[in-house]
């Protein structure tokens, strides 16, 4: 399997070219990037993201809800793994998968915070494939939210078109739903797209499917809307900004300007209160479904999580 993964990046491995600019100057483009040369892997990206560890990536949480501010957590994880084209599930005897095997950018988005008594729990699961180039659509996201009402799920599968929309919730008006959404990049892969395609995204108007999760918390219908995406650079940043003027909703994402891309920091704001801010704290490179032991519960301190 190392050696056919070896041959694939050789293959495909061309570098992306990034235009250089002016310290903050804004840049607008209404074309996509290059689909095949950001789907271009490398070495260095190899080496990082196929050494058997996931980057596990802690965030100080400011959330609202109900009107108020929140302190919080967000976990975001990062790993690859092989993955199931058919299924769509990650494989659990890859080198037996045959042309059904696809490598995935996996994203675990962990948000907690507490309103007044009770808390909220809410996690989220994208996976996009590295080779968009022949793959150019994130082939699944779900989210949960659990919190002491009730709990929801929500689950988009790419099937030919469309994704395949699941919905289930204790709202008797929001569960339980299913239908097809014409297939458009997610919000909820923005961060994956990130890391792949050498901290680049697609500048411009763009289709796009709001996350799962603002769909919920805001009890909005999931479907394809509107939003143009900028960005600005310093020397070391690049921000992306993230307008839907439909929907009044603004998303900021701060990404490192050198590899591997981590995101420094994001941003949401719906324009009528609805808020989430959060700033990386800690980065570690860990093996974490190996540290289940009592001693290893040491790494929670070192990556600062809340108690």
């Amino acid at each position: 399997m190392k050696q056919l993964l070896k041959a694939f990046c050789l293959l495909i491995s061309i570098p992306l070219l990034a235009c250089q600019q002016n310290k903050n100057k804004s840049i607008n483009q209404t074309a996509p990037i290059n689909q095949k040369e950001a789907a271009a892997t490398t070495k260095q990206f190899s080496d990082y993201w196929y050494n058997g560890k996931a980057e596990l990536n802690s965030y100080e949480l400011k959330q609202s809800r109900y009107g108020e501010m929140r302190d919080g957590e967000v976990v975001l994880v990062f790993v690859t793994e092989p993955f199931s084209i058919s299924k769509q599930v990650k494989l659990d005897n890859p080198d037996d998968a045959g042309k059904d095997n696809i490598s995935v950018m996996k994203l675990n988005n962990i948000r907690k915070f507490n309103t007044g008594i009770y808390d909220y729990s809410v996690l989220s699961s994208t996976f996009t494939p590295i080779d968009f180039y022949n793959y150019p659509n994130t082939l699944k996201s779900n989210m949960s939210i659990q919190e002491w009402c009730g709990q929801t799920y929500t689950q988009l599968n790419l099937k030919g078109k469309n994704y395949q929309y699941q919905q289930f919730s204790y709202f008797e008006s929001e569960g339980d739903i299913e239908k097809n959404i014409p297939k458009a990049m997610l919000e909820d892969e923005l961060m994956t797209r990130i890391r792949i395609n050498n901290g680049q995204l697609p500048l411009g108007e763009i289709d796009i499917i709001f996350s799962t999760l603002y769909s919920r918390l805001a009890h909005k219908e999931l479907k394809v809307n509107k939003a143009k995406i900028s960005k600005t650079e310093s020397e070391t940043v690049i921000n992306y900004t993230i307008n839907y003027p439909s929907i009044e909703r603004k998303i900021t994402i701060d990404v490192e300007k050198a590899f591997p891309y981590k995101i420094l920091s994001f941003t949401e704001d719906d324009g009528s209160g609805l808020i989430t801010e959060a700033k990386l704290k800690k980065t570690l490179i860990e093996p974490y479904w190996n540290q289940n032991s009592v001693v290893d519960e040491a790494k929670r301190k070192e990556l600062q999580l809340m108690k």
